[in-house]
């Protein structure tokens, strides 16, 4: 008898029309994710100056406030005399900042050729201990290396530095012309005053939040500078100067800042007195400065202000440093708080700001309390309007 009876094989299972939405949701956040970060690199010498003319526009918009609300006899200070002031008070500073970069780093390129061979041999000196075959093979490695073209690619990027600074004053001084017409734009934006109060505070909250990390930061980077111009006066050594402003640069990039900028000195002492002894006096000194002035004095005046987490603030410095350079490690901690606060505010995005924060509580300015049907209906209608939900 034959067998007439098929085989089966197992029909292979159908997504749902839920299954089917979630997956071309996930699918769409992911192409978005990668359009917005192939934006993010090719368009990040605009980027990069819009955002710091945001920071720069922030740290300023509080004072021009308080200078428009003075009177001088009977004139009132008007809102486009103190946007003017504010424009050139950035203009001078950045100019001024820039100019002096630029001739630090000409007197460190003039003066590198001639310290070169000494700092290949005080290099492969490190290494002696290991033996005089190892001695060699470092010294014959670091000739290697073609100290021109990393100067002339370090001078090109000195010119490039001044285009730069041009944008961000030119974004700035836009920036503080549609400043009267914010509060205006948000609210026809938001359809409703109590959500564009709503989101003015978060911005608020924002923008005092990144101040103060600003301004902390600035102080013991300024201090930490000072310090180490004296450590490197005291023992006579040159680039003294460019060492300072190297430190003071470096310090606002959080956690790694420090240890790079502590580590160049010591090179740098190394290298000049070519005596271990005294470079090591030289790193324990530095390194004892910026543990005092980073741990100890750096969380007393910060307070609560930041509330990160330091494994968030890695994953930041990492994903800005890849994306941006340099420029997007010293952002990475503003864009964090950002980001912390506005998640923080929408409740489908409220667990990342949860992950971000130190201690899991990422309010301070916004305490939680047991939410009403009347909350729950108001952050879906916020939700809604930002365009979360």
């Amino acid at each position: 008898m034959s067998d007439n009876s098929k085989s089966t094989t197992p029909l292979s299972p159908r997504l749902s029309f839920g299954e089917k939405f979630r997956l071309q949701t996930w699918l769409m956040g992911i192409i978005a994710f990668a359009v917005v970060l192939f934006l993010l690199v090719q368009a990040k010498f605009i980027l990069i100056s819009l955002a710091i003319a945001i920071v720069l526009f922030s740290l300023t918009s509080d004072a021009i406030n308080s200078i428009q609300s003075m009177k001088i006899g009977n004139l009132r200070v008007t809102n486009w005399v103190a946007s003017v002031a504010a424009v050139v008070l950035i203009a001078s500073g950045l100019l001024t900042l820039v100019g002096l970069v630029i001739s630090q780093i000409n007197t460190v390129l003039t003066t590198t050729l001639a310290y070169t061979e000494d700092a290949q041999r005080a290099i492969a000196r490190m290494f002696a201990w290991m033996g005089e075959d190892v001695e060699a093979s470092v010294l014959a490695t670091v000739q290697s290396i073609e100290i021109s073209g990393y100067l002339r690619s370090a001078a090109g990027q000195a010119g490039s530095l001044l285009s730069q600074v041009v944008l961000i004053i030119l974004f700035v001084g836009f920036l503080f012309a549609e400043r009267v017409w914010f509060s205006t734009k948000l609210e026809n934006l938001m359809e409703d005053n109590a959500q564009a109060n709503r989101v003015s505070a978060i911005i608020g909250s924002i923008i005092r939040r990144v101040n103060r990390y600003l301004l902390v930061k600035t102080l013991i980077s300024a201090v930490t500078g000072g310090l180490i111009f004296a450590l490197l006066s005291v023992f006579n050594l040159q680039f003294a100067a460019a060492m300072a402003l190297f430190t003071f640069v470096l310090n606002f990039i959080p956690s790694v800042g420090s240890i790079i900028a502590t580590l160049v000195v010591t090179l740098v002492a190394y290298i000049q007195v070519a005596e271990p002894s005294t470079a090591i006096l030289i790193f324990v000194i530095a390194g004892m400065i910026q543990f005092l002035l980073g741990n100890v004095i750096d969380p007393m005046l910060m307070g609560k202000t930041l509330r990160l987490s330091s494994f968030g603030i890695i994953i930041s410095l990492a994903f800005w440093g890849a994306v941006w350079g340099v420029p997007g490690m010293f952002l990475a901690v503003p864009f964090m708080v950002a980001v912390m606060i506005v998640c923080s505010h929408i409740p489908a995005a409220r667990p990342v700001a949860v992950l971000l924060s130190r201690e899991g509580l990422p309010e301070e300015e916004f305490p939680l309390r047991p939410p009403s049907q009347k909350d729950e209906i108001e952050e879906r209608q916020f939700a809604k309007a930002i365009g979360a939900e």
